[in-house]
């Protein structure tokens, strides 16, 4: 529960986080622009199965990871945290944000299909969107508020003392986001978030994401991430990058 630490140390490394990150990466490259939502949504199961799968060892929730090992391609109404964690990509991906929180919902639905599952995707899609179009931190955090309810009045240091473990999307979306808000750089939100002592790998995917799309990312971080990424996540990250613009190595920080 404090910011002065090492953001890389030779104990780190990618999670669940960035693994699913990259599958939806992987499967908007699939499809491409417009996809149609039967469409997308089997695409996007089948990357998960297969990125899943190929790092099942990364640390995933326990129903999501009986979801992957039994090839389920039916949902299972979460709220939890991981719709949120690797919605990112729909961020960048979209033109408008009308596509985006209809995406979002999307990617969400096909295992978080509870309402709150769903709002969290939207609400840190729609951040990044905003961010990356030129929005200010008041513009975001007004039309976050206002769209999903969430309370984004409070400072990281009133959460920090009573916060805990919450996989919840309800309980750990704002916060992330709120991180954001306060931050000074994308590597300062990061702090603020790991700070909370919370589900920190899936909430600094969450703040680092919004991070990234408001301040970018600089050359010294990307190779710091590269060294932690194998060179088939590195090679789809590379392929977004260079078809939506996006700075696309934030989820690494998970």
């Amino acid at each position: 529960r404090r910011k002065e630490f090492s953001l890389f140390s030779r104990e780190c490394r990618f999670t669940d986080d960035t693994v699913m990150t990259v599958a939806l990466a992987d499967a908007l490259l699939r499809t491409g622009k417009g996809p149609d939502e039967k469409e997308f949504k089997n695409t996007f199961i089948d990357c998960m199965h297969e990125w899943g799968n190929a790092y099942i060892d990364a640390g995933y929730g326990g129903t999501f990871y009986r979801w992957l090992r039994s090839r389920d391609r039916k949902p299972y109404n979460s709220w939890g945290n991981g719709s949120a964690m690797r919605v990112s990509p729909v961020g960048w991906f979209c033109d408008t944000l009308d596509d985006t929180l209809r995406l979002a919902q999307w990617s969400a639905e096909v295992t978080h299909d509870h309402p709150e599952g769903i709002k969290g995707a939207q609400a840190v899609a729609a951040a990044i969107y905003l961010a990356r179009t030129g929005k200010s931190k008041d513009e975001i955090k007004s039309f976050v508020k206002k769209s999903f309810g969430y309370d984004l009045d409070r400072t990281v240091d009133s959460i920090r003392p009573g916060y805990s473990f919450d996989v919840s999307c309800q309980g750990s979306v704002p916060e992330s986001i709120i991180s954001f808000l306060e931050g000074e750089s994308l590597t300062d939100t990061v702090r603020n978030t790991v700070s909370l002592g919370g589900d920190t790998d899936t909430m600094g995917a969450i703040s680092g994401s919004i991070g990234q799309a408001f301040w970018g990312m600089d050359e010294s971080l990307k190779a710091c991430c590269d060294e932690y990424l194998p060179s088939k996540m590195r090679d789809v990250l590379k392929r977004f990058e260079k078809l939506t613009g996006a700075d696309a190595y934030a989820p690494a920080f998970s």
